[in-house]
């Protein structure tokens, strides 16, 4: 393991904190490994820039804010007010007279902006080749690419100079350096996180991307930046529950992860045995990955580059690159011209056929909860990019280009080591509005590998994992269920159709008495508080979180004399749940003896 004179978790730095240092003294020698001739920096921030937010954040103190004296850098086309944006292309460059709203959102928090960093220039490509500022080489093996277009960001944060960095992902910049460093990349569904101040590549599918070191970091900076209601939106999935419909990996059997049915990974670094491992540990988990015909996936990731989406960067460009092509890089000067060759029949075609898959694949969630696909089949050496730049580039985007058009959500987390000796990562892929979901599911995984931090910093630690916050899910309320809607009843699919999620098994306080409701179909128990002088126990029940957008279709199928009130359960807390009206109870056969209603059924 490497040591670092420094912390590199938002958990260590807030345990720095909080034992008394200062943000001067921890960021001295992180600032001092920040070398003049390393190609992931495009821009440095210099001492008075720096200085300037230190003597902010001075004024505020270490418990106020989230990511009090945390550094971070972002990707050079992202603007910082002061500070130039070049997306890679000096005869691009401007100075931005404002942050973009995520950068604020950061600074805001307490984070340190610490440098700018390297990328396929105006983030075309995903190799971290494309630059005028050099190539960014993969951290764990210099050989071999960092991958793109934020290579810069994530060779930084891989190598322990910052504790997280912005990137940006169109067709897979945030996921695909991230798989090539051994760090998470988190891409939010397009659409959660604001783009003012971000310099477009395919405006109506672009969104910040975040690299962290852990699953943890990674949520806490998305939940810091999400939030784009107040600017236009191309695509805006809602948030979704925190948990995959019926899906939950508490409960064996429930989560359905599909794979590609024929991954395609590269032999000689070993990337298949390596995705191999990662479908064992879906088998460890009690999950047997379903496979899944990827064909119409495929057929939306051709439209990215062969349609007329690149006509969305010649836009951004148009002017330079029709005064001074020379100015570009050949390859991206290559790909973008491309657009030329498209015209307004041409886009809206694309788009009809884009719909048609949409359709097409839409089933394909009704069958499972989420994909896991290797973040990419292969890691190509720098100087195979170099002799077929398109060829080797196109290869890394065979799991991401589909994904910002369909406008699902995505985290790429490390999986292990190819033979070789290089990371691999997988990516998971779900609809939407999924991003807390997969924050979820990620911290599993991640504490399931138990791999090495970064370019094997150090081991990760439990406080690196804990969550301290997640993106923004769908509100949920639990409701408490004691008959026919308790699991394998006839009723318990009303739950399931509303993505209900099982918290507990547990029992009321032991003041409840149950009753067998006569002529109900199917049969069902009456619940109700016991009144003075009566005696009561505790009845078994269970515990479902339901979305709160769900509860009025619920609430409609309920029969009289049931219905929703307020429950106390043993521990002493009230959820909602089912009651009966107590004129429905004279005459009802009390079976509170049993202890709950699945009891009696089996006992009667």
């Amino acid at each position: 393991m490497t040591a670092t004179p420094h912390p590199i978790t938002l958990a260590d730095w807030r345990a720095a904190y909080t034992a008394g240092a200062s943000p001067r003294s921890l960021l001295a020698p992180l600032l001092a490994q920040r070398q003049p001739d390393d190609p992931a920096w495009i821009h440095r921030c210099d001492e008075a820039f720096i200085t300037r937010q230190l003597q902010h954040l001075e004024a505020q103190g270490p418990g106020s804010l989230p990511l009090y004296g945390v550094p971070f850098a972002v990707k050079d086309n992202i603007d910082v007010e002061g500070l130039p944006t070049t997306a890679a292309c000096p005869s691009f460059g401007h100075r931005a007279t404002r942050s973009a709203t995520v950068v604020q959102r950061l600074m805001a928090a307490g984070a340190v902006l610490v440098g700018k960093t390297n990328l396929d220039q105006f983030a075309t490509g995903l190799v971290g080749t494309r630059s005028p500022y050099g190539e960014v080489p993969n951290t764990f093996d210099a050989h071999y690419v960092s991958g793109g277009s934020s290579s810069g960001s994530a060779s930084v944060v891989a190598r322990g100079l910052v504790a997280f960095a912005l990137g940006t992902d169109t067709a897979g910049s945030g996921r695909v350096p991230a798989g090539f460093n051994n760090l998470v990349g988190l891409k939010p569904t397009p659409g959660r996180v604001p783009m003012a101040g971000v310099l477009p590549a395919c405006r109506t599918l672009d969104v910040v991307s975040v690299f962290a070191l852990t699953v943890a970091d990674a949520a806490q900076v998305m939940a810091l930046i999400e939030g784009a209601d107040d600017e236009p939106a191309f695509q805006q999935a809602a948030p979704r529950p925190a948990w995959f419909g019926r899906g939950d990996l508490a409960v064996p059997g429930t989560l359905r992860i599909g794979v590609p049915d024929h991954p395609g990974c590269d032999t000689t670094l070993g990337y298949d045995r390596a995705f191999g491992d990662a479908i064992e540990q879906c088998r460890a988990w009690g999950v047997e990955p379903r496979p899944v015909d990827m064909r119409p996936l495929f057929e939306v990731a051709r439209l990215l580059y062969e349609g007329p989406w690149v006509a969305e960067r010649y836009a951004v460009v148009q002017a330079l690159i029709e005064r001074q092509p020379e100015a570009l890089d050949p390859v991206v000067r290559r790909v973008i011209q491309g657009a030329t060759g498209f015209d307004a029949v041409a886009a809206f075609k694309a788009r009809y056929a884009l719909e048609t898959l949409r359709h097409q694949i839409a089933p394909l969630w009704q069958n499972i909860d989420l994909l896991m696909v290797p973040t990419a089949i292969t890691c190509p050496t720098r100087s195979a990019v170099a002799a077929e730049p398109v060829l080797r580039n196109s290869e890394l985007g065979r799991y991401t280009n589909f994904v910002n058009l369909l406008g699902l959500s995505a985290l790429a987390v490390p999986s292990g080591f190819a033979s070789g000796g290089l990371p691999f990562g997988v990516t998971f892929i779900a609809p939407g509005g999924c991003d807390a979901a997969l924050v979820a599911l990620g911290q599993r995984w991640e504490a399931a590998r138990a791999l090495p931090l970064g370019r094997r910093l150090r081991q990760a630690a439990d406080a690196d994992r804990a969550l301290q916050a997640l993106p923004a899910a769908q509100p949920t309320i639990e409701i408490a269920v004691v008959g026919a809607h308790l699991e394998g009843l006839p009723l318990h699919g009303q739950l399931l159709e509303r993505g209900c999620r099982l918290v507990e098994r547990t029992q009321t306080a032991p003041h409840y008495r149950l009753f067998a409701l006569p002529g109900t179909t199917p049969p069902k128990p009456g619940l109700a508080r016991a009144g003075a002088g009566e005696v009561g126990g505790p009845i078994a029940l269970e515990v479902y979180e339901m979305p709160q957008s769900a509860v009025g279709s619920f609430l409609a199928l309920i029969p009289p004399p049931l219905g929703l009130g307020s429950v106390e359960l043993d521990d002493g807390r009230w959820v909602k749940g089912f009651l009966c009206e107590g004129a429905a109870l004279r005459g009802a056969e009390d079976i509170t003896a049993w202890g709950g209603w699945r009891a009696w059924l089996a006992g009667r």
